[in-house]
């Protein structure tokens, strides 16, 4: 009887613990989308190399696919110029250390100095890498 107290108590700690460091887990990859899209609408090229690992692939809805130094040079010299950028209906799993983020991309801007609305949909993988959530790859979608 008593081991299985005992077996019982280690698996409802366990349990909580889980739930707790996924929860934990799931704020951290959210605040990174925010910190992301903050960096781009402002231009923050540091924040944006400090989020994203080396090896990222951003692909975009058209179908372009860009690397880690090509994404940031498009941001910070693209035609392409955010005002606001917000992730709605955002939902994030975790499964060890990976983290698969959805939502829409709604954001506002211009593009070629003509005034731009995007609305698309996105997937985003995070790896938790050092103790830190970082972007390892993004697609986008046209929504229907």
């Amino acid at each position: 009887m008593r081991n299985r107290i005992l077996i019982y108590a280690f698996v409802g700690l366990f349990t909580v613990f889980s739930y707790a460091q996924s929860s934990g887990d799931k704020v951290e990859i959210e605040n990174g989308v925010t910190k992301l899209y903050t960096a781009m609408v402002s231009k923050d090229k540091k924040v944006l190399q400090k989020l994203t690992l080396d090896g990222l692939s951003y692909g975009h809805s058209s179908g372009t696919i860009e690397n880690k130094e090509e994404y940031v040079e498009a941001i910070m010299t693209g035609s392409f110029i955010f005002s606001s950028i917000v992730a709605e209906d955002q939902s994030i799993i975790i499964s060890g250390n990976t983290g698969i983020a959805r939502h829409l991309f709604v954001a506002t801007g211009t593009n070629k100095g003509e005034s731009a609305n995007v609305r698309i949909g996105v997937m985003m993988t995070w790896q938790k890498k050092n103790g830190k959530w970082l972007l390892l790859a993004r697609q986008a979608y046209k929504l229907q």
